[in-house]
């Protein structure tokens, strides 16, 4: 029998198989060597320590490495920025607040990236926003703060984490809402607006409530009002501002994992997972708890969701107020 035919058999079968061996799972054998997280912030921040936990978690359950790179600045940027570019193998991921990814495109005349175009991985964690004032400011209750506010127009100040962060937006959307005109002062993060706040150099800032609640606690700042839809546990005698009759507000701070445009859906997945199932340890409740953290989690078209809907609401804000691009 010649063997010819045999050939040509094998060759059909080989050639049959080989768009099968192009389409392999990316994800089968991911990750395969150290992972690199990018922080958008400083070390020792809010993001920061929840990316921490999440990089351990990631370890452990993926069985490689996650290394965190901290890439402070611009708002987030730098470190958004150095994602963007990177190659979409899901060896280089940003773990960022929401400005880099949302109201940053309204608040920079020029980004050298789209944030619309990173892949959404997970929401990590969710810190409520609460209304802090030093500890001798006059008004002693949240109603006594927005009246003090409309009979000194200009007179009261706010800090902030810097120009367009969570803290600065949701200020400017207290005063739309309640007609109130207060004086901004930008910071170079949580560390030296609350540094000033203790001090008495400024008089409020909206906060999140983890480092919000351990000045409240040690008689250093008070808390007057919560930027949630319902009272938080940890201090059930404080009222949310919408009860005061401030319509709408809600202010909450979230972290989240984004991957560079293009990253295969099978890799967000797999990490998507991952970090759900993390969420979801006794361990990583309980130091949640310790922290007042919210958990999140969720798909990663939850989360793309979340990226569209802050993006187009604290857009609106940021136009509103007159908020000039830098």
């Amino acid at each position: 029998m010649s063997r010819y035919p045999v050939l040509v058999a094998a060759a059909v079968a080989l050639l049959a198989m080989s768009p099968a061996l192009g389409q392999q799972d990316p994800a089968a054998d991911y990750p395969n060597r150290p992972v690199k997280i990018i922080v958008s912030v400083p070390a020792g921040g809010g993001v920061d320590t929840v990316t921490r936990i999440f990089a351990a978690g990631l370890q452990q359950h993926l069985g490689q490495p996650f290394v965190i790179e901290n890439r402070g600045g611009a708002g987030g940027n730098i470190g958004a920025e150095t994602v963007y570019a990177a190659e979409p193998d899901g060896y280089t991921l940003l773990a960022s607040q929401p400005a880099p990814i949302t109201s940053n495109i309204a608040l920079y005349k020029k980004l050298n990236f789209d944030p619309a175009q990173l892949e959404s991985v997970a929401v990590m964690a969710k810190f409520p926003n609460v209304l802090l004032v030093r500890q001798d400011f006059p008004a002693k209750t949240a109603q006594e703060f927005i009246a003090y506010a409309k009979a000194n127009p200009g007179k009261i100040t706010f800090a902030s984490q810097g120009p367009g962060t969570s803290s600065h937006l949701t200020a400017e959307l207290f005063m739309k809402l309640t007609g109130t005109k207060m004086l901004h002062v930008p910071y170079r993060g949580s560390g030296p607006a609350l540094n000033d706040l203790v001090a008495g150099h400024v008089d409020f800032i909206f906060m999140e409530l983890a480092s919000a609640y351990k000045l409240h606690e040690g008689g250093k700042a008070r808390i007057l009002a919560v930027a949630t839809d319902h009272r938080i546990d940890v201090v059930p005698d404080v009222p949310t501002l919408i009860e005061l009759g401030v319509p709408g507000f809600l202010s909450d701070t979230w972290n989240a994992i984004s991957a560079p445009p293009k990253t295969p859906a099978a890799i967000v997945l797999k990490l998507n997972r991952a970090v759900n199932d993390i969420l979801n340890e006794a361990a990583t409740k309980a130091r949640f708890r310790e922290l007042q953290l919210s958990a999140a989690g969720g798909t990663p078209q939850d989360m793309a969701k979340l990226k569209h809907d802050e993006t187009e609401r604290w857009t609106k804000v940021i136009r509103e107020a007159g908020i000039q691009p830098e």
